[in-house]
Order: C-alpha cells, then structure tokens, then sequence
C-alpha cells in the first residue's frame, strides 16, 4: 500500500503496477514518535502524516514540492525506512505547455523508479483501462438541505465532512487539498494527456495562477465560508486575510493538528456557525407538542466544571435550576442535574416536553432531544436576561468565548480560546493552589492590593512559575492575585475586542462569581457588566428556550 497526499500527485499510475494507493488523512491520537523523529514544531498535519507512517504498514509514500516541511518528512523518511519506497516528485506550479511537458517527464522517471524498486512492469494497458472506468458524468447535488458553504484553505480529515453532513449543510464547492474529484476526461489516454489533466485540476493556492479560486467564491453563491488552517502552518493564513477584505460572505477559520483532541474544538466551532448561519435565513424545524395547555421544557448545560440544568414553562418562566459539579462523566452529571431539577420543580420526568442539551459534554446526554452549542445558548439566555446585551464574555471551566449578538439574540460572531487553559476557570483553580487559598477569596483578596505587579505570562505552566518567583520574594499575596486578575481580563477583552465590544456586555459563566475578574475586565472597557444573579445557568436557559421555540411553532 502507498500513501500520497497532494491532490497533484500521479496515483493512477499505479493502476498499471496493479498497487494499491490510498490519500493520507491522518487523525492519530498523539505525535510521540513522530516528535522523536522530527522537531516538535514542524506543520502538525506532517507531524500527523509521520505518526501515521509509523503506526500502519504503508510500503511507501510519494510527497511533493508543496512546502518545506514535506521535504524534511521526505528526509526523515528516507532515512527512517530506507528499504521503503520514499519518492519526492517536483510538481509544476504552472499549466503551460512546457510545464505540462516537464511534468509528463517527472511522470515517466516515477514510474522507471517504482519499477526498478518493485521489479513490476508497467502496464500501460491496466492504466488507460482505469483511467476509463473512473470517468463519470457530473451529478447535480441533492438540494433538500439547510444551509450551502464553501469549504476553503488546507486539508480537511473526514470527520469534519460526516460533521457537516450531520449536520444537513451542502458543500457548494471544495478547495482544499482533499476530496478533490480525480475523474479525467480524456480525449486520448496518454501520458502528457494525463499530465496536463492533472496540472489543470481546480489550482491549489500554491499554483502561480490561482485566481480561479476566488472567482468560484464570487461567482456561487452560499450562506457562509468555512476556512480550514493547519497548526503551524503559515501559508493559509494569507488567503484567509485576503478573503476577509474580498468578499462579505460569513466567514469562519478553524484550525485543526490532525489529532483527535482536536475534535471537539472543531465541532463546538462548526456547529456555533451553522446554528449562526441558520438563524439568519430563519431555518426551524417544528415538532409536535404533547399537549396545549402546559409546557415543560429541560435544558442542561454539560460543561467541564458543572452541569447546569433550567426547567422553563409555557410562559418562559424559570420554574427551577440546578448546578452540579461536573463528574469524570459528562453523561452522569447531566442525569444527576436532571434528577434534582426534576425534584425541586415536583415534576416527573414524562411531564418534560422537550430537552436541549448543550455546552461541551452535549453530545453524550442520550435523553435529550436536540443538541445545540454552548456559543448559541448563551445568546438566547443573555437576551432572556438583558434585552440589550450585544457582547457577551463567557468564562469557563475550560474555555473563554467572546460572543456579538443583534437584538434578536442571535450570534453575529464569536471568538473562543479553547486551545489552553489561560484565563479560565481551572486557570483561576491553580492559582488559588499556588497562593494556598480558597478559590471563593480570589476575587475579594485581589480587591486589597496596594502594589501594581505585572504577570507576563498567561500559560497555565508558565505562570504559575511566575507565581511562585513572586512568593518567593515576599510580595504580598493580594497583589499578586490582583496582578493575576489584570492578566486574564487583558486576555478576556482580547478577545471581546475582536467581535467588537458594542451595546451593554454581560458576563456569565463560573468566573462571573470572581468579583476581581469583573472588576478588572470593567475598568479595561470602561463600562459596567451586566451579571445575572446566577451567571452559571446562562446556556442551560439558553437551551430551555431553543427547546421552547420548537414546541412554539
């Protein structure tokens, strides 16, 4: 079996050496051997393709000119599996008649070298017959769907296709480098045909002419753009800034390490987007209700510190909540607060009309209806709360959101940090262990500082180091908390800066209880922030009412 991964690649040759070739997706579960091999900072997705290589039995791979970082994988290949067949073969970057010509010759050079290194035969014949049985007609798509989009910029791993595909969004046009359609319509099979059919297939941005990309962009038309970067991949982030400025079209960038870590991140982002997409255009899907008078409806907030559960009626009413700590399973806390909200509301669990579940542990609560994430609920909940919140700050257990809202209480962009634990609740929970105090005397103590200190750095790691240095030179402990709440609020408006801080900003969230945090995100954007009473349950009412207005259609 051979991998390959550039879509410019000649795979079909080795139809006429009866090979087996499969494209490289790799989604491993972590980079140990591969950073052994190779520096830890090299583009995630090769780290990804070199774990990949060492856990499965490939005979070999073909790489291409498409960056620095597939010929220091070439190297390290080569020299890690010399008996394998390890082949770099230089793509042109143009479409002219010498290109093509050029490129018919790196052609026939791989197909002497796989010769030489299998002692196979090429088989012009098998190959013609291929290339013939893969030529198809094109289909029109299936237009019973909710939302179109663009899929733009790197490579995607399968998983984010099923997830769109879930999730009922039609991909109107795809330029990234993978499920790119290999079906050749050729007039006469042979080599510099085959050639010039690959160097004309939709230009990758790595092409010189590649502006066909964005006239696709312009000229079809969808409800949004979903760009996919790599990890430490620079390349993407040009295209990306360019069709910022270029086009009006909703545009949202993920960013994945082709690890399966990464996973949740991406469907948090995804989905946000496409419940974005889709309040827009007004989509719903009704459902029918058990009865007409009364109306109950469960929404639980799944996070990684607690779950949150709201019982709301016909009438939009609160009727009970419930917080718990959030387990080692997501699963049997939801139950739990499900359980005790259910008891304090003196309702039975057939009285609930309908349950949205929602923030990350969402999809692994079997009894709720619909799944919605956390971004969008706590839209809707901000709004319940404060009619006029246009800018929401959402600190977390794990993670902080900055969420831009109209007045209807539908998001219009969002940004999260959910890469690290800078600024977040476990954030806050390590400090309080460094300092030896409880969490709950944070905030209060941070308001008794005298001397301004400055704690530079936000990693979780990093600064906690920092924190030690400072007890260790006998500062006090009231300005170092102080010091540590300026750094998370600096961190926090970043990022409220980049939806754009407009209309009143509300907090919510576990760390809306730090009363140092507000404070010191307050005096950064020089208003107020509206806190609910209990800012926890933010997203589980958020959740009540996406469910509410299901029943209310």
């Amino acid at each position: 079996m051979i991998g390959y991964l550039c879509k410019y690649v000649p795979v079909e040759i080795f139809a006429g050496f009866n090979e087996e070739i499969v494209q490289i997706m790799p989604n491993v579960e972590t980079y140990s051997q591969a950073e052994d091999k190779i520096h830890m900072n090299t583009c995630a997705f090769i780290k990804a393709i070199l774990q990949d290589f060492v856990d499965h039995d490939y005979d070999g791979i073909i790489l291409s000119n498409c960056c620095d970082s597939n010929k220091r994988l070439y190297d390290v290949l080569k020299d890690e599996y010399p008996d394998k067949f390890i082949y770099f073969i230089d793509i042109p970057r143009k479409t002219n008649e010498s290109a093509i010509h050029l490129y018919t010759s790196q052609i026939k050079q791989l197909i002497d070298n796989y010769s030489h290194y299998s002692h196979k035969t090429f088989n012009m014949k098998a190959f013609n017959n291929y290339i013939q049985c893969h030529q198809t007609t094109f289909q029109s798509p299936n237009e019973d769907y909710d939302i179109s989009i663009g899929l733009v910029g790197a490579r995607c791993h399968q998983s984010v296709y099923n997830l769109l595909e879930n999730l009922n969004v039609h991909i109107a046009y795809d330029l990234t480098c993978t499920h790119v359609s290999r079906n050749f319509m050729l007039d006469e099979i042979n080599l510099e045909n085959y050639a010039k059919a690959l160097l004309e297939q939709l230009p990758c941005m790595r092409m010189v002419d590649n502006h066909q990309r964005l006239e696709i962009i312009n000229q079809n038309k969808v409800d949004g753009l979903l760009y996919h970067t790599v990890k430490f991949c620079d390349n993407y982030s040009y295209e990306y800034a360019s069709l910022q400025h270029s086009t009006s079209i909703p545009i949202l960038k993920v960013e994945t390490d082709s690890a399966k870590q990464c996973e949740g991140q991406i469907r948090t982002r995804v989905e946000a987007f496409i419940e974005q997409l889709k309040a827009k255009k007004n989509i719903t899907h009704t459902i029918q209700r058990k009865r007409d008078d009364k109306m109950y409806i469960l929404g639980i907030d799944s996070g990684s510190t607690s779950t949150n559960a709201v019982i709301m009626n016909e009438k939009k009413e609160i009727v009970a909540f419930d917080i718990v700590r959030t387990g080692a399973k997501s699963g049997d806390s939801a139950l739990k607060a499900k359980e005790n909200v259910l008891n304090k509301a003196n309702l039975k669990e057939n009285d609930i009309d309908y349950i949205v579940s929602t923030g990350y542990g969402r999809v692994s609560i079997p009894f709720a209806n619909k799944n919605v994430t956390e971004i969008s609920c706590h839209g809707k909940g901000a709004v319940y709360f404060n009619e006029n919140v246009r800018t929401i700050l959402d600190i977390g257990g794990q993670d902080s959101k900055a969420i831009a809202l109209n007045e209807k209480g539908d998001v219009e962009s969002f940004v999260m940090n959910d890469k690290c634990a800078a600024g977040t609740g476990r954030f806050l929970e390590m400090m309080a262990r460094t300092l030896e105090v409880d969490i709950s005397e944070m905030g209060p103590m941070s308001l008794k500082w005298h001397k301004d200190i400055k704690i530079s750095s936000m990693c979780s790691v990093f600064a906690e180091s920092e924190v030690i240095s400072l007890i260790a030179q006998n500062h006090e402990k009231s300005d170092i908390d102080h010091g540590i709440h300026n750094a998370i609020a600096s961190k926090a408006v970043g990022l409220m800066k980049r939806v754009g801080i407009s209309g009143e900003c509300m907090m919510s969230g576990g760390v809306a209880h730090n009363i140092g945090v507000v404070k010191a995100v307050e005096e950064q954007i020089g208003q107020k922030l509206y806190i609910c009473d209990e800012p926890e349950i933010v997203g589980a009412v958020g959740a009540a009412l996406f469910g509410y207005e299901e029943l209310s259609k």
